[in-house]
């Protein structure tokens, strides 16, 4: 199905791996879009609880393919166009075609993931390599693993909405000081910044990122993960705690009178493992009524 990831589902868990390792696993376009398409699975899927992103060999993404060579970027960031004279998901293009950044569109695709996304970042993550790790909820690091925002030493800016992810993930100063001086960050001040959430040896990064997703797995209803996965990202944005308020008053009355909260509240009462029954696919309540319009898909 794919050339350049690798997809499997055991577990109730999806891994994608990126899977170039002779290329230290480099962003192309190819890859871009079977990292998209491989979202779309996980998200059609109930039996998918969580999804784990890692690399294929000794590096997670090496970042952009610079094959190419000193044109490597003079095209735009990837083969798909902003909508001429109005916006696509949310790019206003003034009314030019203009090519959508490629690592932006990964960004946006996890952003929106139904699933928790699970980081175990094996080794190098460069440029787009890291960028696209931001919107991934929590991130493990393998202690080979190093961390550059390189843009300026190429002579290009931030991508993949890093811009307004990663001030977000450490604070403005780290982040400014970080994307700067381009320079490459040792798993030990990537974990002191909150970049990544523990440093594991090579053999068991797998194994702790598993075992991380296996704890949502077995003791969370999917329906309310995958809300509060929405709401928690998207109030990093929100202008003032009223707008999660209201998200959080809509969520509370719907699930409240579920039977996932019925079932919660027993199993506890009884002393017993729950068996939450309502998917993802069919079983989903809007709480962002207002954020539907076009600019945000």
């Amino acid at each position: 199905m794919f050339s350049q990831i690798n997809y499997e589902v055991s577990d109730q868990v999806a891994t994608i791996t990126l899977n170039r390792p002779e290329k230290l696993n480099a962003f192309t376009n190819t890859m871009l879009h079977e990292i998209i398409a491989a979202f779309d699975l996980s998200d059609a899927d109930d039996n998918v609880r969580a999804v784990i992103v890692t690399g294929a060999g000794r590096a997670f993404c090496a970042g952009a393919d610079l094959s190419a060579g000193g044109e490597t970027f003079s095209r735009g960031g990837s083969d798909v166009m902003a909508k001429s004279g109005g916006a696509s998901r949310g790019v206003s293009d003034d009314g030019a075609h203009l090519p959508r950044d490629g690592g932006g569109l990964v960004s946006l695709r996890i952003f929106e993931s139904l699933k928790p996304v699970i980081g175990a970042i094996n080794g190098p993550a460069v440029g787009v390599g890291v960028t696209m790790t931001l919107p991934m909820d929590i991130r493990l690091a393998s202690d080979g693993a190093k961390f550059g925002f390189v843009f300026a030493r190429r002579g290009i800016i931030t991508e993949a909405c890093s811009s307004w992810f990663l001030p977000r993930v450490v604070g403005i100063s780290l982040a400014t000081e970080w994307v700067f001086t381009g320079r490459m960050i040792s798993p030990d001040e990537a974990r002191e910044a909150g970049l990544v959430r523990s440093i594991h040896s090579a053999g068991e990064l797998l194994g702790a990122a598993r075992a991380l997703a296996k704890e949502i797995v077995e003791n969370t209803a999917p329906v309310s993960v995958a809300l509060s996965r929405q709401m928690l990202w998207r109030m990093l944005g929100a202008s003032h705690p009223m707008e999660a308020h209201r998200a959080e008053s809509r969520g509370i009355l719907q699930r409240g009178k579920s039977a996932d909260a019925r079932e919660g509240v027993m199993s506890f009462l009884e002393k017993r493992a729950a068996n939450f029954t309502m998917k993802v696919s069919n079983d989903m309540p809007n709480l962002f009524p207002d954020w539907q319009d076009p600019e945000f898909r």
